[in-house]
């Protein structure tokens, strides 16, 4: 009989555990496979084998990066050429309106005044001043050191050159420049007069510069001559009136660009800050829309080519394509040479719909005066004037009025 209490295949009496019981193996154990090895586990091979290869890659990578450190680290660089002391002999070098030190440098090393041009834009850089070289002509050494150089040119009074303050006319300019060059008066005159073609002027001032000789600082030196002079200001205007938008601002206001410089020349006589340029301009713009005479002093003073704080009823009778208080429209020129900030104002008025501080409606001659203010220069400027105003009418004064007068008062808004 079977022992139910035997295991099967196992001796009866003896149960696993006796002694001269055989082992009893794990279940889902080979038969015959030692007790004491374990299967490997798929899993833990694979985790170890992509440690290895992670630990492999990040390697590699930092010896990539090790060695593109070594092949793209900038070696020591020696210190950038410069000579020593003052210098020796005489040289001009002239510095134009608006050059970077990079510009000066390279034509200081062109003239031998500089070994290198890094060692100069490294001296002006680390200077407290040295961006603020003025434009002009100077008068240097061969072969100085950089801050010897430097020190020449941060002195202004050292830059000889030629400023034409905003707002000048063409008369003023020639003479500016028969003053500067010591030349006999009337001599730039005549050259503008005899050599008009050759200004490079647009074919919209029909050979006249007024409004195309740029108010800037130009460099003199002993070869300057007058017609390089009102070359160099025709050109420096076109640079300009390109930057202004001249030309859009034509479409958008309905003028041509010749236009659009005339309102900035009347602009500039009219105010001397660029928020109230602005509201000038558009106070112009929207008598003309209205076909009303502009009745603006500065154009009759420019007739009468003087600088007047009062205009008489006798000067607004006056006989002139320029009388704004006979004519409508703009006048036929120009009256001056505008500035960045009076062409601003005529591309991109202020918005209003006013003519005046009042609506729109003539002013009778004899009818306004003004209240003044203290003369005030405008901050980064050349100019030093006075504002003018905008005024609806006022009482009469001895039988003349001031109009809207030159640089005088407060400007309103033109939509009141």
């Amino acid at each position: 009989m079977t022992d139910p209490y035997t295991a099967p295949g196992m001796a009866p009496g003896l149960t696993p555990g006796h002694l001269g019981a055989p082992a009893e193996e794990p279940e889902g154990r080979p038969p015959g496979e030692p007790f004491a090895v374990e299967p490997p586990d798929p899993r833990k091979v694979r985790t170890g084998a992509a440690c290895c290869l992670s630990v492999a890659a990040i390697a590699g990578v930092a010896c990539l990066v090790l060695i593109a450190v070594l092949l793209l680290w900038p070696s020591p660089q020696p210190p950038a050429a410069d000579y020593a002391g003052g210098g020796t002999g005489s040289v001009q070098v002239s510095v134009a309106q608006g050059a970077s030190l990079t510009t000066i440098g390279r034509s200081l090393v062109d003239s031998g005044v500089v070994a290198s041009t890094k060692a100069f834009t490294d001296a002006a850089a680390n200077h407290p001043a040295g961006n603020r070289i003025q434009p002009g002509t100077y008068t240097l050494r061969k072969r100085m050191s950089v801050a010897a150089a430097l020190g020449v040119l941060l002195d202004p009074a050292n830059a000889n050159a030629l400023t034409i303050p905003e707002g000048r006319r063409a008369e003023q300019i020639y003479t500016a420049v028969d003053q500067r060059l010591k030349l006999p008066a009337g001599t730039t005159k005549s050259v503008a007069q005899q050599h008009g073609a050759e200004l490079g002027l647009p074919d919209d001032a029909d050979g006249n510069p007024e409004g195309y000789l740029f108010p800037s600082t130009y460099p003199v030196t002993g070869d300057t001559t007058p017609l390089g002079l009102l070359k160099q200001m025709v050109a420096e205007s076109g640079d300009v009136y390109r930057t202004a938008g001249l030309e859009s601002a034509a479409t958008a206001l309905a003028q041509t660009p010749y236009g659009i410089l005339t309102v900035a020349s009347l602009v500039e006589g009219e105010a001397d800050n660029p928020e109230d340029m602005a509201k000038v301009a558009r106070v112009i713009y929207n008598r003309l829309a209205k076909n009303m005479p502009l009745q603006l002093d500065s154009s009759i003073n420019y007739a009468l080519g003087r600088s007047s704080l009062t205009t008489t009823t006798t000067d607004t009778q006056l006989d002139s394509p320029f009388n704004t208080y006979l004519h409508t429209g703009l006048p036929p020129t120009p009256i001056a040479n505008p500035g960045r900030d009076a062409l601003r104002a005529a591309a991109d008025p202020a918005e209003g719909t006013g003519c005046t501080s009042s609506p729109c409606v003539p002013v009778t001659p004899a009818s306004r005066t003004v209240s003044t203010s203290s003369r005030r220069t405008s901050p980064n400027s050349t100019r030093t004037r006075r504002n003018r105003v905008l005024r609806p009418p006022r009482a009469v004064t001895d039988g003349a009025h001031t109009g809207i007068r030159p640089r005088y008062g407060t400007v309103t808004s033109p939509s009141e």
